[in-house]
This record gives C-alpha cells, sequence and structure tokens, in this order.
C-alpha cells in the first residue's frame, strides 16, 4: 500500500500548454499563477483528478505546487511579480558594470582635449501633446497617478507633505517629474 500523497502523483496527467505573458495558465477554467521566468514558455503541465494544486516542468526542472488565483485584477492596476534569481541577478550585473572603469592604459592615455564650445541659446522644441503622453492635463489626474503609482490614497500623507505636492504640481505637470517626485518624496515616507 501507498500513501495518499504517493497515489495523487499516479493519477497525474502531462498536458502541453503554453504559459501566458502575465505568468498565469488556465487549466478547467481555472487560473493558476506560475514563476514569472515561465511567461510566455512551452511547459508541460502534471495536474491530477485529485489535486489542488498544479505542477509545472519546463525542461529539466519542474517548479510548484501552485495554487488557484482567483479574482479579477482590478481596472488600471498591474500586479508586479516579485523578483526572480536571474533579475536579481541581472541587475547586480548592471551596478558592477557602472562601477567599474578601465584604466588609461587600456585606451591610450588621457582623454583628447576638447575645444570649448560657443555659448549658444537654447531653442527648447516646442511639441504639442495631443494625447497626453507627455504632461498630466491637470493637478488632479497627477494626483490620481500618484495614488496609483503608490498605492495609497492620498488622503493619509501628512498635511505639510500634500503643500509640498501641490508646490510641485504648480511647477509642473510633466509625467515624468511627478512620478520622480512622488517616489524620491512620498515613497520612503510610505516606507517604500
Amino acid at each position: 500500500m501507498c500513501g495518499w500523497e504517493r497515489f495523487c502523483t499516479f493519477a497525474r496527467e502531462p498536458e502541453r500548454r503554453k504559459v501566458g505573458v502575465d505568468a498565469r495558465v488556465s487549466l478547467d477554467g481555472t487560473a493558476y499563477e506560475v514563476d514569472p521566468d515561465l511567461a510566455g514558455e512551452e511547459v508541460v503541465l502534471w495536474w491530477g483528478i485529485f489535486d489542488n494544486e498544479l505542477y509545472v516542468e519546463r525542461g529539466e526542472q519542474r517548479y510548484g505546487p501552485y495554487t488557484p488565483v482567483g479574482g479579477p485584477i482590478p481596472l488600471h492596476r498591474y500586479r508586479r511579480f516579485k523578483k526572480t534569481k536571474t533579475q536579481r541577478r541581472t541587475e547586480r550585473i548592471e551596478a558592477l558594470a557602472e562601477k567599474l572603469t578601465l584604466p588609461e592604459s587600456v585606451w591610450g592615455g588621457a582623454a583628447p582635449a576638447v575645444a570649448p564650445r560657443a555659448a549658444t541659446a537654447a531653442t527648447p522644441f516646442v511639441d504639442p501633446d495631443p494625447f497626453r503622453e507627455i504632461n498630466y492635463p491637470n493637478a488632479i489626474a497627477a494626483k490620481k497617478a500618484i495614488a496609483d503609482y503608490l498605492n495609497v490614497p492620498l488622503a493619509k500623507l501628512s498635511a505639510e507633505a500634500m503643500d509640498k505636492l501641490n508646490a510641485a504640481l504648480a511647477d509642473s505637470l510633466r509625467k515624468a517629474d511627478v512620478i520622480d517626485y512622488a517616489r524620491i518624496n512620498l515613497k520612503p515616507m510610505l516606507g517604500g
């Protein structure tokens, strides 16, 4: 006689599937969220009639068990995956590459002197922004974007932080500036 867990493994059947770009796979109407490294890959699913969990195999590597994920994702939201081992390694390599410098002997000595440029007047490019791709249309839309970025209602901010935010939004509604302000000034206050 064998144990129940061992018996359940005998009742599993392999099925070849492609994992979606959102790292989810659907089986009999139930969605399972698998490892983000498997997104877009062809895998073998192991699921049996006695199982509540799903096991995934890609090449010689086995992943799992994965439980069903429930509920729809709210509109205008995206679930961020935990960083995988590959992504963490890539970030470490990128940080190391930024720190590395080459000695002067490798590239032939000191850098050639560059003649100073004559002062020229900079003329900014006037870019029509009909689809609101660069700037927010108003401060309310910018505040809504900040709340979505922080995943926290702005009412939880102190009065002083709101005053500084209003001053920053009066200064610029450019999307990059607004999100940079939220990342640098507001996210650390909220423990992010």
